[in-house]
């Protein structure tokens, strides 16, 4: 897995927590 930027698109999308880990809804695979 690629290491993922905290873009502002991707944190309305995603929820990126204090310790720069993404959660993403379980909805969602890549």
């Amino acid at each position: 897995m690629p290491k993922l930027r905290t873009h502002r698109a991707s944190a309305k999308r995603f929820r990126v927590t204090k310790t720069g880990k993404i959660m993403r809804p379980h909805a969602q695979k890549s």
